[in-house]
């Protein structure tokens, strides 16, 4: 098959791409899960006189909970399909890739199976992460800022 005739018939099997749509999607449920995050962080500073450090890093265990717990469920790729990537940016696609990855290999035990393969896309993020810091830490006092 020649590669014009391929590629008509590529081309009318593909779906349209609705950048625009998917990005205001993105855009209104990655906002809503700060609001829902910012609500938590509040109630948690009220009902538990938390400060606002700790009511963070609580929301933030609470969302990863919700997170991995909807993955292992098998319903989160199913939320990620209507909310777009406005639910993975957040701390929220990191669980989903841990979670995801751990419960794909279980069966292989916990060594083989889900301790080596839980980091597979987990592992790059936080390798990439940590360098980038490093290096943005280094430049910052490079050009004489306090660290």
């Amino acid at each position: 098959m020649k590669n014009t005739k391929y590629d008509l018939i590529a081309n009318s099997h593909k779906s349209e791409e609705t950048r625009k749509k998917n990005a205001f999607i993105a855009f209104i449920t990655g906002g809503l899960i700060g609001l829902i995050g910012e609500g938590m962080i509040e109630l948690f500073c009220l009902n538990f006189s938390m400060s606002r450090t700790d009511a963070g890093t609580l929301m933030i265990v609470v969302y990863i909970f919700l997170a991995s717990l909807s993955t292992a469920l098998g319903f989160f790729d199913k939320l990620v399909s209507v909310c777009r990537c406005g639910l993975l940016i957040p701390i929220t696609g990191f669980a989903h890739s841990m979670t995801s990855a751990s419960l794909d290999f279980k069966r292989e035990g916990p060594i083989y199976g889900i301790g080596s393969n839980m980091f597979k896309l987990a592992g790059s993020v936080i390798i990439y992460g940590v360098v980038s810091a490093w290096l943005f830490g280094l430049i910052r006092y490079l050009i004489g800022g306090s660290i």
